[in-house]
């Protein structure tokens, strides 16, 4: 499996570690430079095979809402999965 994890703090730089011992391919970003894979969003979607998937994992809605690009190039709503302590209303698409 390849997929993009968008949001690499304590919940998903754990997580991508994991499912790289599993096998898995993962492209991450995080605004933190120090922990990303790539330099933007669009350069992790670019990194990723079709079908593209995407989760994020963050703290509060800011990041998540920015994330969502409505008018996104890259990603279908579909593809796109939140995994994260937000509320319903922040996380929605």
């Amino acid at each position: 499996m390849e997929l993009g994890l968008v949001g690499l703090g304590k919940m998903g730089g754990n997580m991508r570690e994991r499912l790289r011992r599993a096998g898995h391919t993962v492209v991450g970003y995080d605004r933190n430079q120090d922990l990303s894979d790539s330099k933007d969003l669009a350069d992790m979607v670019q990194q990723l095979p079709s079908p593209k998937v995407v989760f994020t994992t963050y703290p509060d809605p800011l990041p998540a809402q920015a994330a969502q690009c409505p008018d996104s190039k890259w990603l279908r709503p579909s593809q796109l999965r939140y995994l994260s302590t937000l509320g319903p209303a922040a996380s929605s698409v």
